[in-house]
C-alpha cells in the first residue's frame, strides 16, 4: 500500500495531535482525530474540521479506552494508529492488539515485541550489560522479596561508602515505570524497608506489577539523550544527535531541552565532551542493533560530573522533544520532520538514507510552556487563557494546541501544557539571546474563577536559561 493510501487515526490530544496532523497533511496521507469534550476548543480539533474532510473527526468519552479507539478506526477506515506520547504509546498489549486483531492496523512505534522488551527496566540493563554499556550500579531484575531488597541496598550503601561518597544514597524504583514516576531516594537505611513497600503498592496500583528495581544514586549529573530512527527492517538504525534535559521541575520532569547535549565550544567541561557525545550515540545504536529496533526512540542517559555515561531507560516512542534535535539536523542537505519520518518508516518506507547523509549545525533550545506555578513545587494552575501570542522569526517555531483567537479553558484532567517553542541559533550564545527575547516577547494572560491572574514557568524559564548546558 502507498503512502497515500492510508488513513491514520491520532489517538491522542494536544500539541502532539496537532503535529501528528501537520505531518501527515506533509506526507498526503488522511487522518482522523479524536477528541474529548473537554477538548474541544483543541487545535486539533479545528484543523481536522478544517482540513480532514468527512468522517475526519470523533467524539470520544476518553483517550484512554483501546476499545472506543478502535470502533473510531474501524468506523473511519483507518489503516494506521499513531499514539503520540502518553496514553497509549508505549503500552505493548495495545501495539500488539492493532496489529493482530481480525482487521490489522499498522501501529505507528516500534513492534509490539520491541516496545515489551525495552520497556522493561530490567531487561533493558541486562541487554545493555551484555554489550558492555555501562548502566548504573544496582539489581538487574526486578526484586520481589523484602529481605533480598535490603541486601541489594545494603550493598549499595557499602559500596559508595568505599568510593569516598560523602552521603551514599540509592534510588528506589518502580521497575514498570517511567517518566520519573515511581521513584524515591533513600538515605537513611533504616528508612529503606518503608520506602520500597511504599514503591512496591504504588507500582501495583499504576503499572500492575510491583517489581521493585534498587539502583545507586548519582548525583551531580546531566540528563541526555540520544535520538534513534530505524525502518521496519531493524538493520540500518541512525542517530540524529544528543541533546540535554538537565533543567527540570521538582519531579523530575523536563522544563528545557537542548541540543546538542553539551557544547565544548563554549563552555568547559572536567571531560572530552566530544567523546563522550560519540560514545553515548554508539552504545545507542549498538543496542538498537542488538534488538532490531524498528521505528524511532530515545535512550536516556546520565553522566556524572567527570563524564562517566549511565544508561537509564528507553523510550519507545517520539518523545515531546523530538523538534529540538531536528531543529539542528538535516539529511542531504535539507530539513527533517521526525515525526513525518516516524509516520513514514511505520507505515512501511525505507529509511532511504544513512547515517553519513545526517549532518549537524547549530544549537537549539526547547521551551515547555506550562500554566504551573514553580515557586509552589510547580503546582498546575487552573482556569482562562485571554490572550497568547508571540512575534514571528525565522528562527522560532511554536507548536501549540491552544487557540490565540479566543479564550481558552485548560482542561481540568490533563497536564497544563500549554505550547511548545524551538529556537534555533548558530551558536549557544546566539540560541540563549534569542530564547530570551522569545520570552521577553511573550504574551500569555488569563485569570481563573478568583480573578487571580495566570501563573506559568516563563519566569523560571528565562532563569533557566543562563545555566544551559552548563554543568
Amino acid at each position: 500500500m502507498e503512502l497515500r493510501d492510508h488513513t491514520v487515526l491520532v489517538a491522542n490530544r494536544g500539541e502532539i495531535a496537532v503535529r501528528i496532523v501537520q505531518a501527515c497533511r506533509k506526507l498526503g496521507i488522511r487522518f482522523v482525530c479524536v477528541y474529548t469534550d473537554d477538548d474541544k476548543q483543541s487545535g486539533h480539533v479545528r484543523l481536522a474540521r478544517e482540513f480532514g474532510g468527512k468522517n475526519s473527526l470523533y467524539r470520544v468519552a476518553s483517550y484512554h479506552d483501546a476499545n472506543e479507539l478502535l470502533s473510531v478506526a474501524d468506523e473511519a477506515g483507518a489503516t494506521a494508529v499513531h499514539p503520540g506520547y502518553g496514553f497509549f504509546a508505549e503500552d505493548f498489549r495495545f501495539a500488539r492488539r492493532v496489529s493482530m486483531r481480525t482487521r490489522r492496523l499498522q501501529f505507528i512505534g516500534p513492534s509490539w515485541r520491541v516496545i515489551r522488551d525495552l520497556g522493561d527496566k530490567i531487561n533493558t540493563k541486562r541487554l545493555a550489560r551484555s554489550l558492555d554499556v555501562p548502566t548504573v550500579p544496582g539489581s538487574d531484575r526486578p526484586i520481589y522479596d523484602e529481605m533480598e531488597a535490603e541486601k541489594v541496598a545494603e550493598n549499595l550503601y557499602n559500596f559508595q561508602v568505599e568510593q569516598g561518597v560523602e552521603r551514599p544514597t540509592v534510588l528506589v524504583k518502580a521497575s514498570a515505570g517511567g517518566g520519573g514516576m515511581g521513584i524515591e531516594e533513600v538515605e537513611d537505611p533504616d528508612q529503606f524497608r518503608s520506602v520500597y513497600r511504599r514503591i512496591r503498592n504504588y507500582s501495583l496500583r499504576h503499572f500492575k506489577d510491583d517489581g521493585v528495581l534498587i539502583e545507586q544514586r548519582i548525583r551531580e549529573f546531566n540528563h541526555l539523550e540520544v535520538q534513534i530512527v530505524s525502518d521496519r527492517s531493524g538493520t540500518n538504525p541512525v542517530h540524529f544527535g544528543t541533546r540535554n534535559c538537565s533543567i527540570q521541575s521538582l519531579g523530575r520532569q523536563k522544563r528545557l531541552e537542548v541540543a546538542p547535549g553539551f557544547d565544548a565550544h563554549s563552555l568547559e567541561y572536567q571531560f572530552d565532551a566530544e567523546d563522550l557525545l560519540n560514545k553515548l550515540t554508539e552504545y545507542s545504536l549498538a543496542m538498537a542493533r542488538k534488538v532490531h529496533y524498528d521505528n524511532v526512540g530515545t535512550w536516556e542517559w546520565i553522566v556524572s560530573r567527570d563524564g562517566k555515561p549511565f544508561l537509564m531507560e528507553v523510550n519507545t516512542r517520539i518523545q515531546v522533544e523530538n523538534g529540538v534535535s531536528a531543529a539542528i539536523s538535516t539529511v542531504n542537505g535539507k530539513p527533517v520532520d521526525l515525526i513525518a519520518e516516524q509516520i513514514r518508516i511505520g507505515l512501511g518506507e525505507p529509511l532511504g538514507y544513512q547515517q553519513s547523509d545526517i549532518a549537524f549545525s547549530g544549537v537549539g533550545i526547547e521551551y515547555r510552556l506550562i500554566a504551573e506555578d514553580p515557586d509552589s513545587r510547580f503546582t498546575p494552575w487552573v482556569g482562562r487563557i485571554d490572550s497568547f501570542s508571540w512575534p514571528e522569526h525565522p528562527w522560532l517555531t511554536v507548536h501549540t494546541h491552544v487557540p490565540m483567537d479566543e479564550p481558552y479553558e485548560i482542561p481540568t484532567e490533563f497536564d497544563p501544557n500549554l505550547a511548545l517553542a524551538i529556537i534555533r541559533g548558530d551558536s549557544l550564545e546566539e540560541a540563549r539571546d534569542r530564547g530570551r527575547l522569545f520570552l521577553k516577547e511573550l504574551e500569555l494572560c488569563g485569570a481563573n474563577t478568583s480573578g487571580e491572574a495566570l501563573k506559568s514557568n516563563v519566569a523560571f524559564l528565562n532563569a533557566s536559561t543562563d545555566r544551559i548546558l552548563k554543568f
